[in-house]
């Protein structure tokens, strides 16, 4: 189970770098977010209004 409140504080102090990607599991998107600074913070900022649903996605579909 992913907390939203850590995910948060990934994206807050790491977010350029995709960090808060990799904690949810989104590998490649991730990667993307480290060559590319966020998608140029372009991504960074729709994370910002996104970010608690993908972390709701992530643990629906990872339930025990």
């Amino acid at each position: 189970m992913k907390s939203k409140s850590i995910a948060y504080l990934l994206w807050f102090f790491l977010g350029v770098f995709g960090i808060h990607k990799f904690y949810l599991g989104k590998i490649v998107i991730g990667i993307i977010y480290l060559l590319t600074g966020g998608l140029f913070l372009i991504g960074w900022l729709y994370d910002l209004f996104t970010l608690g649903s993908q972390v709701d996605i992530y643990n629906a579909l990872h339930k025990k």
